[in-house]
C-alpha cells in the first residue's frame, strides 16, 4: 500500500547521503573487465510522478536511503530489454522504499542469473536508478587436453551450451561433473580449469582445460584379519580388480572410492551369506604407491563367529493373514546356516503372499536377536497393515506409439479388482514378452481411499519395425543377401507383418506373414502365410528342395500359462536331383531316387505351449514345454503323422550362473501305406546338435554319402551360462554345453535289401536297389563352449566342440561360426 505522505512516514528521507548508490551486488569478479555501461538519451522531460522511465544517462541528483519512487531509470542494459528488467523489479513508481526493500530488489534481480552486477539507488528527486551489468552470452564451449574421453561424452555432462547465459556458478558445477566423470573412468588425479575468452558484444568463449592425468590402477588388494577365506577368494567377491595386462576390456582395475564402498557391501553380503552374522570391516585404506601410478588397498576385517538360524517366527496383526501358513512359505528353518539373502527372500515371499491375498501395502519388518552363547540368530518377521486393497485406477505411461488397448489387454487386473501381486507380476511378464518395450515397470500407489490402489504401468518403447537391405554369411547358409520389411507392432496395434525376399547360395525364399493378435476383438490370434522357398541340400544329400504354399493360423489362450495354436497348410513340394544321378549308370541312393518329383502336402496341426518361466527374456527359474503334432492326408499326395515334444528347465545358481536343461523328441510315421519323404524327415546337426555338421549325424547312404534324415530323434542338452568377466553392456554371453542324442529309424523299404529282405552291408559297385544305408540309432554326444556376442553389426555365435561319441560315417566339426551381420 502507498501512503498519502510517504516522506512523513520516513523522515530520514530528507537527509542527504554520500554520492553513489545506496546498495550494490557483484556476482563475479571475472566481469570486472566487462564492457562499459552504454550511454543513452537523457531522461525525458515532463515525466509525471508514477511514470516509468528507462535511460542510460547517469543521474546528477544525490541519492537518499528512503523515500517515494517518482520514476525508475534503467542503465547499462545492452541485450536485455528494459521492460524485462522492470518486470523482475519488485518496485513500482509511487512505492515507498527503504534499505530493506532495496536489498530485496537486488536479490530478486541477481537470482535471475541475467546480471553480473546490480546496483540500485534512490535520488533526492525521487528517481530510482537501476544500474546493471549483464552476464555475457556463451559463444562456444571448448574442451582442450582430452584424449581418454571423447568430446561428445564431455558435452553430455556439462549444462552450459552455446547461446546460453554464462554464470560462474554453472561453470563451477560443470567442472565438478567433469572431474567426477574422469574419476569414474579411473583418473583420480584429473584436473579441469575453466577459462574465459572475452569477445565483442558481451560474448565469451568458455574453455575447459583438462589435465587427464594417468590412469590410477590398483597395484594390490590385501586383507588383514581373514581366516575363514583366503585373500584370493575375497578378491573374487570384489568388483574392483588388481591391474593386469590381460584386463583390456574392463575399467574395474582402476581405483574408484565409490566402487570401494560397493565392494565393502559385497564383502559383507559374502560373509553374512555364509553364517558370519556379526562380520565387520573395521577399516578400508587406499594409498598411492610412491610413483603415484596406482593405489594399494588394504581392508581389515573382523569375521566373528559362525551362526545358525535359531527360532523363526511370523507375527501379524491381520487375522486374515494366517501366521502359521505364512511361516510355511519361508525358505528358512531353525538350525540352518545363517544366510542374509534368505532374510530378503523371506520378506519377498511374505510380501508376495500378502499381495496375492489382496493386501497391496504391507510392512514386513524382520527383527533379530543374536545368541552368542549358542551362536544362533532368532528372527521374527513382523507384518503390519493388512487392509484389503482394490484397484482404483490403472494408468498407462510412456506409450507414444502403442495404443492403450494393446497394453491393457495383457494386464490380468482391471479397475475394481482386488489387488493381486501374483497377477501384477504375470502382467509385467506378458508385456515384456510382447517384445514391444525395452523396459516395463508396474508400481502401486495409494488411491482415493485407504482401500484403493492406483496401478501405474510405465513402458519404455523400443523399435519394433525393420527395413533391411543387407547381406550376411554363416557356416550354415554360406553367403546370403536379403530385402525385408517386418513390423511386430503394426500401427501400434500389436499386429505382426513380415515381407521378406532372401537369396543365398544355399537358400532362396520369398514369404509374407500377417498376424492379428486379437481377431474379431476376442482373445484369439489369427494369421496367414504365403511362401515360396528353395533349399540346396547338394552338399549334404545330393538334392534340392522346392516348396510353395500357404497357411492359416489360430491361437487360443488356455490360461495364464499356456496356449493352443492351430494351423492348416497346403503346399506343393518338389525333390530335384542332378541330371544322371538316378539314371544312365548313375550311382544315386535308392532311398532318394524313388522320391524325385512333386507332391501336394495338405496338413492340419496344433501346438500346445506351456510357459512357467519367471522371466520371458532372461529366465533364471521355471520351465517351458511344447507338444506339436501335424497330420498330413486331408487331400494331397502324402500321408503322415508327425509329433514333437520339447521342454526346457531353468535354474539360476546365482544371477550369473544359470543351468538350462533341454530335452526334445520327435517321431513321424506314414499311414495308408505311405513312406516318409526325405523333406518330411528330421535332420540334426549344426546349430541343432553342436559338434556335427548340418545334417551331419543320423542315417546315411554309404555308397553316395548322402544324409537321409530320420523318422525319430531324441536330443538332450545341458548348458551352464557362466560369467566371463566382461561388462554386460558388451553383450557377450559364455556357456558350457553338453549335447547327447540319437537320430534314425527309417522306413524298412530303405534299409532292407529289396531281394532278400535282410539288412546288408553296401557291396562294392553298388547299384540302385541294393541296400547301402547305415541306420543304427546309435548315441552321439559332444561337449564344448559357446560364445554369443550381440555385436553392433548383428548377432555372432562361436561354437567350440569336442566329440565324445559318433559313428564313422558322421560328419563332425570342432568349430562353427555363424552370424546374420547386415551392412
Amino acid at each position: 500500500m502507498i501512503l498519502n505522505d510517504p516522506r512523513a512516514a520516513h523522515p530520514s528521507a530528507d537527509r542527504p547521503l554520500r554520492s553513489g548508490f545506496v546498495a550494490t551486488a557483484s556476482l563475479i569478479a571475472l566481469m570486472a573487465a566487462g564492457p562499459a555501461l552504454a550511454q543513452t538519451a537523457p531522461p525525458a522531460p515532463n515525466v509525471q510522478p508514477g511514470q516509468l522511465q528507462a535511460t542510460g544517462q547517469a543521474p546528477t541528483a544525490p541519492p537518499t536511503e528512503t523515500g517515494v519512487v517518482n520514476r525508475i531509470l534503467v542503465q547499462g542494459n545492452q541485450r536485455i530489454d528494459q521492460t524485462t528488467v522492470l518486470s523482475y523489479l519488485p518496485i513500482q513508481p509511487g512505492d515507498t522504499i527503504d534499505p530493506v526493500i532495496l536489498d530485496v530488489a537486488i536479490r530478486t534481480l541477481t537470482r535471475t542469473q541475467l546480471f553480473a552486477d546490480v546496483q540500485i539507488g534512490l535520488q533526492e528527486n525521487g528517481d530510482l536508478v537501476v544500474r546493471i551489468v549483464e552476464n555475457p552470452i556463451i559463444n562456444q564451449v571448448v574442451f582442450e587436453g582430452n584424449s581418454a574421453i571423447n568430446e561428445d561424452k564431455l558435452r553430455e555432462e556439462v549444462t552450459i551450451s552455446p547461446r546460453g547465459i554464462y554464470t560462474r556458478a554453472r561453470v563451477q558445477e560443470d567442472v565438478g561433473k567433469l572431474i567426477e566423470l574422469y574419476r569414474l573412468s579411473g583418473r583420480i588425479s584429473a584436473t579441469v580449469t575453466p577459462k574465459l575468452v572475452q569477445l565483442e558484444q558481451n560474448r565469451v568463449d568458455v574453455v575447459f582445460e583438462i589435465d587427464e592425468g594417468p590412469e590410477t590402477g590398483v597395484q594390490a588388494i590385501t586383507f588383514l584379519g581373514n581366516q575363514a577365506f583366503s585373500d584370493s577368494e575375497l578378491r573374487e567377491v570384489m568388483v574392483t580388480k588388481e591391474s593386469a595386462w590381460y584386463r583390456l576390456f574392463t575399467k574395474n582395475d582402476n581405483y574408484d572410492p565409490g566402487r570401494l564402498d560397493y565392494d565393502r557391501e559385497q564383502l559383507r553380503k559374502f560373509y553374512t551369506n555364509r553364517g558370519y552374522y556379526d562380520f565387520r570391516i573395521t577399516s578400508a585404506v587406499a594409498e598411492l604407491v610412491p610413483d603415484d601410478s596406482a593405489f594399494g588397498m588394504t581392508l581389515t576385517v573382523d569375521e566373528g563367529d559362525r551362526y545358525n538360524f535359531g527360532t523363526i517366527d511370523v507375527v501379524t496383526e491381520n487375522d486374515r493373514l494366517n501366521a502359521d501358513f505364512l511361516k510355511l512359505l519361508l525358505p528358512i528353518q531353525s538350525g540352518d546356516l545363517y544366510e542374509s539373502d534368505k532374510i530378503e527372500s523371506s520378506v519377498d515371499a511374505l510380501t508376495f503372499a500378502a499381495g496375492s491375498a489382496g493386501y497391496a501395502f504391507v510392512d514386513i519388518n524382520p527383527t533379530y536377536r543374536a545368541n552368542p552363547d549358542t551362536d544362533t540368530v532368532d528372527v521374527t518377521f513382523n507384518i503390519s497393515e493388512g487392509q484389503r486393497v482394490y484397484v482404483d485406477r490403472i494408468n498407462i505411461i510412456g506409450n507414444t506409439r502403442t495404443v492403450d488397448p494393446v497394453i491393457r489387454r495383457e494386464l490380468l487386473l482391471t479397475e475394481g479388482d482386488a489387488f493381486n501381486r501374483t497377477l501384477v507380476e504375470r502382467s509385467r511378464n506378458n508385456l515384456r514378452g510382447l517384445g514391444f518395450f525395452k523396459d516395463v515397470t508396474i508400481e502401486e500407489q495409494r488411491g482415493s481411499a485407504p482401500d484403493r490402489s492406483i496401478v501405474n504401468v510405465t513402458v519404455q518403447e523400443q523399435p519394433t519395425g525393420e527395413l533391411s537391405v543387407g547381406a550376411g554369411f554363416s557356416s550354415v547358409d554360406s553367403f546370403v543377401v536379403n530385402l525385408g520389411i517386418s513390423e511386430r507392432n503394426f500401427r501400434g496395434r500389436g499386429q505382426n507383418v513380415v515381407a521378406r525376399v532372401e537369396w543365398g547360395s544355399l537358400r532362396q525364399q520369398i514369404d509374407f506373414r500377417f498376424t492379428e493378435p486379437r481377431f474379431l476383438g476376442r482373445d484369439i490370434g489369427a494369421g496367414f502365410d504365403l511362401f515360396h522357398s528353395r533349399y540346396d541340400f547338394q552338399e549334404e544329400s545330393s538334392f534340392d528342395y522346392r516348396s510353395t504354399g500357404a497357411g492359416l493360423r489360430l491361437t487360443y489362450p488356455l490360461n495364464g500359462y499356456s496356449r493352443l495354436a492351430t494351423r492348416y497348410f497346403i503346399k506343393d513340394d518338389e525333390i530335384i536331383v542332378p541330371t544322371g544321378y538316378c539314371s544312365g549308370g548313375g550311382q544315386g541312393s535308392a532311398a532318394l531316387c524313388e522320391q524325385i518329383g512333386a507332391s501336394l502336402n495338405s496338413s492340419v496341426g496344433y501346438t500346445l505351449l506351456v510357459d512357467r518361466r519367471n522371466d520371458p527374456i532372461r529366465p533364471t527359474r521355471g520351465w517351458t514345454g511344447s507338444l506339436r503334432q501335424d497330420v498330413a492326408g486331408l487331400g494331397g499326395d502324402v500321408n503322415y503323422v508327425k509329433t514333437e515334444i520339447e521342454s526346457s528347465v531353468y535354474y539360476g545358481i546365482t544371477p550369473s550362473w544359470i543351468v538350462t536343461v533341454t530335452g526334445s523328441t520327435g517321431y513321424v510315421s506314414g499311414w495308408a501305406g505311405d513312406a516318409i519323404r526325405i523333406n518330411d524327415r528330421f535332420f540334426k546337426g549344426g546349430n541343432t546338435f553342436r559338434g556335427f555338421e548340418n545334417a551331419g549325424m543320423g542315417p546315411r547312404d554309404l555308397a553316395t554319402n548322402d544324409a537321409l534324415g530320420g523318422n525319430f530323434y531324441a536330443v538332450g542338452s545341458v548348458e551352464l551360462t557362466l560369467p566371463n568377466g566382461l561388462p554386460e553392456q558388451y553383450g557377450i554371453k559364455t556357456s558350457l554345453f553338453a549335447d547327447v542324442g540319437t537320430l534314425g529309424v527309417l522306413d524298412d523299404r530303405y534299409t532292407l535289401n529289396a531281394t532278400t529282405g535282410l539288412s546288408s552291408a553296401c557291396p562294392d559297385g553298388a547299384v540302385i536297389g541294393d541296400s547301402c544305408v547305415a541306420d543304427d540309432l546309435s548315441l552321439r554326444a559332444s561337449v564344448g563352449l559357446s560364445v554369443h556376442w550381440r555385436a553392433p553389426v548383428g548377432p555372432i555365435r562361436f561354437d567350440f566342440s569336442k566329440i565324445l561319441s559318433s559313428e564313422e560315417y558322421d560328419r563332425t566339426e570342432t568349430f562353427r561360426f555363424s552370424t546374420s551381420t547386415q551392412f
